[in-house]
């Protein structure tokens, strides 16, 4: 079973850039596609983005689209989450996935999961 470790959460002000980290522990990591979700308080968790297992295609959330960019490199079992021009409606605990396709959205189609990394962006 593929083991996903996210880093790279943190406090940041409006405005302010951050990146996560994915780290797998298997080589089939390769072979995924990879997915970041978040769930803010109170609300259901939800899809932010994802990539193909080769690197090739992406898919975002509109409320994301244009801020946040979603890469992998194979070689290092990593996946990886820039995410600029960060809003008060970003703050939420972020989490990685891995699954079968980058264009499914639905949380119960995606096989592993990491713990999560908490971002907060204050105002």
């Amino acid at each position: 079973q593929v083991q996903l470790v996210e880093s790279g959460g943190g406090l940041v002000q409006a405005g302010d850039s951050l990146r996560l980290s994915c780290a797998a522990s298997e080589r089939t990591f390769r072979s995924y596609a990879m997915g970041w979700f978040r769930q803010a308080p109170g609300k259901e968790r939800e899809f932010v983005a994802a990539i193909s297992w080769n690197d090739d295609s992406t898919y975002y959330a509109d409320s994301v689209k244009g801020r946040f960019t979603i890469s992998r490199d194979n070689t290092k079992n990593t996946v990886y989450l820039q995410m600029n021009g960060l809003n008060l409606e970003d703050t939420a605990a972020y989490y990685c996935a891995a699954g079968p396709s980058y264009l499914d959205s639905r949380l119960e189609t995606w096989y592993h999961w990491g713990q999560g990394t908490q971002v907060t962006i204050s105002s």
